[in-house]
């Protein structure tokens, strides 16, 4: 039976149900209140009362409600629903007044106006408390008696009783409701007979009404469902499959090659240069080619294989029992590769293909993924287009795990150390700054250097803690580094995760209070491929730390990406040049010509420029010569401990750079 027909069916077997649970109550309802009405007939009248206006909480009131507490208003949809069902009621002469109230008892709702912001007066306020704390509460009345200006309206059973609705229901609210009385003594009168047609026949079209609301409702419902469920499953933007449904095809395709005994392959594909688009054309044509890919990449499959979008430019492709899945992979590269006219605009793009083929590989899906993803990154890093994993890719093993552990253990018991190199000022030798980096006095390993735990720390969330330790340790070193160093600045370096933290700059204002030092003696480093990884947030950090008093540096500059229209929007103070440039621009003339153009563009654009790795006098001579500020590397000094730096300040000969 397909899938459809069997949520036909089922639906269909649900509502029918309901309905004959509904007709049930409500017969045994009319039987209950018809036999009540023999004697007394006050009580019977408020039972039946109180009977009516539970089952109208119960099945039509409580099912337009979402759960929030009436304190919070109704929004425009339940307000208007809360109006029909009351229109109708009011119309048929079955309730006379309607009103909700908040568990305060502040009227939320009334089909008349009345009681809108007023509180509960003196003469009910006892019925609210009790339908609040869950205690159904009626009596006789006469309409408007609350009224002492207003003519007295015809004689009413008032009913309190409190509001459940949610899954799993809870109180709301409180429902507050007038039913005629006449008709209900009138039918005690009539005796027994006349009370059964009346009653049947009121009850019989409360029951079309409850059914007609509850159908509707739960229809909305379904259809909601429905939505939301796609919705949960599928990329907003492409329609295609998202990540959680990926995960699922691709457990699906496993179950079925096991069965079958053939191959399922399952690759990552991230688009390159993609973030270039975006800065350049604007995120709204970055969308519309996302789409075009999408439409172009889907006709080239299969309708066994599967693709999507897992997040950002990055892509999952799904192919089963394929003999030749790097052909199909190095297909689908050149079909992104294709050009595709983004308004006037012909644009294309090249993209990192990553796979692994299941069961060869492994058979779990997370673990999979993983591997398919260590390989796209190999084919990014060597240019290579489409890449199978293989074991000697994927630098996540065993050792860099525990190492991940023992570093948190090392932050807490103050295993870290933080070495300082001294910026040189070129023209007239000072040393107004110094850098801070970071190490690892690990007990058994010995001294450990920043690229042996830094990118490890950066795979997890333990790189927040890493950089509140060194901002912290850098500034309480600056009040310690002793006479002569008043002015001194150091600069500590931060990465893209760190600028991703919505709180990381007030962190870093609070570490300054906390050591009392003046903000303009903190530089922040952050390199270009830190700012490149989400621009807009990391433009928005550096903003505030700027409006702080803090100053940044754009380290390793050259070597990313940086467009100059970005550059020119950011807070910047200083600019450094890459090491790569300066090391051996004696050799390379064309490097020699970067450095001169960078800093010359640092200098019309107002920042101070740094040259870092000078290790000879020939390649500081021919740094000075292009107007560079500053200079940093081991023609000075190699890093050295604080405890060390204040004896080396005091030593320092200026003349060195004569």
């Amino acid at each position: 039976m397909a899938k459809g027909t069997r949520w036909r069916d089922s639906q269909v077997r649900l509502f029918a149900t309901f309905a004959i649970i509904m007709l049930v109550a409500v017969l045994l309802l009319g039987l209950v209140l018809a036999l009540s009405y023999r004697t007394e007939a006050e009580r019977r009248g408020l039972a039946q009362g109180v009977s009516e206006g539970v089952l109208m909480a119960q099945t039509a009131i409580g099912p337009l409600l979402d759960g929030r507490p009436l304190s919070q208003g109704l929004d425009p949809s339940e307000t208007a629903a809360m109006r029909r069902l009351v229109r109708t009621a009011t119309q048929s002469g079955h309730v006379l007044r309607l009103r909700l109230r908040d568990l305060a008892g502040n009227v939320i709702f009334s089909n008349d106006g009345s009681g809108l912001h007023q509180p509960a007066n003196s003469d009910n306020r006892d019925e609210i408390r009790g339908a609040a704390n869950g205690v159904v509460v009626a009596r006789l009345t006469r309409l408007n008696a609350d009224n002492a200006h207003g003519p007295l309206g015809p004689s009413a059973v008032e009913i309190y009783l409190a509001l459940v609705a949610g899954s799993p229901g809870h109180r709301v609210g409180i429902l507050e409701v007038y039913l005629p009385y006449t008709p209900i003594r009138h039918d005690v009168a009539a005796g027994i007979n006349g009370l059964y047609r009346n009653l049947a026949f009121g009850l019989g079209a409360l029951y079309v009404l409850l059914f007609a609301i509850s159908y509707t409702v739960g229809r909305k419902l379904r259809r909601q469902v429905k939505i939301n469920a796609y919705i949960a499953e599928h990329d907003a933007l492409t329609n295609l499959p998202n990540r959680m449904l990926f995960h699922r095809l691709v457990e699906a395709a496993l179950l079925r090659g096991k069965r079958d005994s053939h191959p399922t392959m399952i690759a990552i594909i991230d688009l390159d240069r993609f973030k270039e688009i975006n800065d350049t054309l604007g995120h709204h044509n970055g969308d519309r080619l996302l789409r075009a890919l999408s439409d172009n990449m889907i006709s080239h499959l299969n309708d066994t294989d599967a693709l999507a979008r897992l997040g950002g430019d990055e892509f999952g492709v799904l192919l089963s029992n394929v003999a030749e899945p790097e052909r199909v992979l190095l297909q689908l590269r050149g079909v992104i590769e294709d050009e595709i006219n983004i308004g006037d605009l012909p644009l294309s793009l090249e993209a990192s293909i990553g796979y692994v083929i299941a069961p060869e590989q492994g058979t779990n899906v997370d673990e999979l993924l993983q591997l398919a993803d260590v390989a796209m990154y190999s084919a990014k890093a060597q240019h290579l287009g489409v890449v199978r994993y293989d074991p000697s890719q994927n630098h996540y093993d065993a050792s860099n795990l525990a190492l991940v552990a023992e570093l948190r253990q090392a932050i807490d018991s103050d295993q870290l150390v933080l070495h300082y190199q001294p910026k040189i000022t070129i023209v007239t030798g000072r040393i107004d700054a110094v850098e801070a980096l970071v190490r690892w006095q690990h007990p058994t390993q010995g001294l450990l250097y920043p690229d042996r735990f830094i990118p490890l720390a950066e795979q997890t969330d333990l790189i927040d803690k890493l950089t509140e330790w060194v901002v912290h340790r850098a500034l309480e070193d600056l009040t310690r580094f002793g006479p002569g160093a008043e002015a001194l600045t150091v600069a500590v370096n931060v990465s893209a995760r760190n600028l991703g933290r919505a709180g990381f700059a007030d962190k870093v204002v609070k570490a300054i209070e906390a050591a009392g030092v003046a903000p303009v003696r903190l530089f922040v480093e952050v390199t270009e491929t830190t700012l490149m990884t989400d621009p807009i947030r990391a433009a928005s950090v550096l903003h505030e730390l700027d409006g702080a008093g803090v100053r940044i540096s754009i380290d390793d500059f050259g070597s990313g990406q940086t467009s100059l229209r970005y550059l020119s929007t950011l807070p910047i103070h200083e600019l450094k040049i890459d090491r790569s440039f300066i090391t051996d621009m004696l050799e390379h003339p064309s490097h020699a010509a970067i450095v001169h153009s960078i800093v010359e563009l640092g200098h019309n654009l107002g920042f101070m420029v740094v040259g870092e790795g000078v290790e000879t006098q020939e390649v500081l001579a021919n740094l000075a010569s292009t107007g560079c500020d500053i200079a940093q590397g081991y023609l000075f000094t190699r890093p050295m401990p604080a405890e060390q730096l204040a004896p080396w300040l005091s030593h320092y000969n200026p003349t060195l750079l004569a």
